[in-house]
């Protein structure tokens, strides 16, 4: 079978994601079920430029391209029936799989998870905010530090049945100040493993090259020598960073 012309190939809706904070829509493309996130239906946000979303999660696609690992699913740029904007392929991921849950404080596993908070819910409950401590997670999590990922809720975690881990909506990336806000804080300071190490390695030798060339007509210059030296900044350090700053460390809701 060939393979579907996702580029040129109509775009047809087919349903609406009524959750998402920005028009999010389910389409077809020549066959492939895609989402679809129209520039003209982003709501304007006071720290990250108007009608940059999309921009940032096709960004947000070719770092995870250069760092080797599959993060982020095939991401681009196209027409579409609501004018240009962001297409995704999209991904069926396992009902039956948590990367990360809430739990209570009493039921965290012993082994293969990673306690990062407590809290209450709403029948004030302390609960556990736990996620998997995997190796498909890691390097979600050290993508995330290297593209500033401001918006890393459980939810755009994606589950797949054969252990994989997608990561979506990467909206909110690349800024040139500190914004890094996930649920995936369970390693911090732990020491970046040789293979991780080599992914960002890839990505900071992949910006003088296409990489950089392409992300250029994508983020802002100043966004992308932020980027630069983060990859630097995680080399040199080796390991997980913390927290920092005066902003909120986890994105809200956290789901």
């Amino acid at each position: 079978m060939p393979a579907p012309d996702l580029v040129g190939a109509e775009l047809t809706l087919t349903g609406r994601i009524r959750t998402a904070s920005n028009a999010t829509f389910l389409g077809s493309v020549d066959g492939a079920v895609v989402v679809y996130k129209p520039i003209a239906g982003e709501n304007p946000l006071w720290d990250f430029p108007d009608g940059s979303l999309a921009h940032r999660e096709v960004a947000a696609f070719l770092v995870s391209e250069a760092f080797g690992w599959n993060v982020v699913p095939r991401t681009w740029l196209r027409a579409g029936p609501l004018g240009d904007g962001m297409v995704q392929l999209w991904q069926d991921a396992d009902p039956e799989q948590d990367a990360v849950d809430l739990v209570g404080v009493d039921e965290v596993p012993d082994t293969g998870w990673k306690h990062v908070l407590e809290g209450q819910d709403e029948t004030g409950r302390t609960v556990a905010l736990i996620h998997e401590d995997t190796t498909a997670l890691r390097r979600m999590a050290v993508f995330d530090v290297v593209v500033n990922n401001a918006d890393r809720k459980g939810d755009h975690i994606l589950a797949m049945a054969d252990g994989h881990r997608h990561g979506v909506d990467h909206g909110l990336t690349f800024h040139t100040e500190h914004k890094l806000r996930t649920v995936l804080w369970g390693w911090v300071g732990d020491p970046l493993t040789a293979d991780e190490l080599d992914g960002v390695a890839r990505v900071g030798e992949a910006l003088d090259g296409e990489l950089g060339r392409a992300l250029a007509a994508l983020i802002t210059p100043d966004e992308l020598v932020a980027l630069a030296a983060r990859c630097t900044r995680l080399r040199s350090a080796a390991r997980f960073p913390g927290p920092r700053g005066g902003m909120p460390a986890v994105p809200w809701p956290l789901f």
